[in-house]
């Protein structure tokens, strides 16, 4: 028994279950499952993080090519139909027909 001051004195745990849980998580921690596990693991990993790499790179150039391509086009049509609107709203006014819109 441990010998202390004053309060209750437990016995010492035996040492050698210690030893036993310790050998047997290093058995486990060094079985071959472990290690294909841990392998696949890092296989995972790598191949996310190239995929969300080449993900990235595709998102980049179908943004960029929205920006060049697409948003010039949407304001030159709302231009178009601006001017449009406001020939038919001066013929109006002057009171000649409306042109027929095509």
């Amino acid at each position: 028994m441990a010998s202390r001051k004053g309060g209750v004195s437990l016995p010492d745990r035996p040492s050698h279950s210690r030893d036993d849980r310790t050998s047997v998580i290093t058995k486990i921690s060094r079985s071959p499952i472990v290690s294909r596990g841990k392998q696949a693991a890092g296989d995972a990993a790598f191949v996310a993080k190239k995929l969300l790499k080449s993900t990235g790179k595709a998102a980049w150039i179908a943004g960029t090519t929205f920006l060049v391509l697409v948003v010039p086009l949407i304001i030159e049509m709302d231009r178009e139909q601006q001017l449009n609107d406001l020939e038919l709203q001066q013929a109006s006014l002057l009171g000649t027909p409306s042109p027929q819109v095509k």
